[in-house]
């Protein structure tokens, strides 16, 4: 049997079966709180569910791009690691802040 863990917003956890989510909302007047997966899926759940989970408390992922639903392609990056995106210069010198 998993730990039971008291919810936190911003805490990350995995499920028995793998699936990692964070808890992005908590209502305790309703008793309630709600979850986001890492493909970016949202849940809500009451207290006696959350409290029937097995859970392993986690470090948050460091690839978000998971519920961005997007793949390195679609921002111009290849599946090729021996190529890389090359910027020159700062990338704000293009915007006009003075408006």
């Amino acid at each position: 049997m998993g730990m039971h863990y008291q919810p936190v917003i911003g805490d990350w956890y995995e499920t028995a079966t793998g699936e990692a989510f964070e808890v992005v909302a908590l209502d305790p007047d309703e008793g309630t709180l709600e979850i986001q997966y890492f493909d970016g899926a949202i849940e809500e759940l009451d207290m006696e569910t959350w409290l029937e989970l097995e859970l392993v408390a986690i470090e948050p992922p460091e690839d978000y791009s998971g519920s961005l639903d997007i793949s390195r392609e679609d921002y111009g990056m290849g599946t090729d690691d021996s190529v890389s995106m090359r910027f020159n210069g700062n990338p704000l010198d293009g915007f006009d802040f003075d408006r």
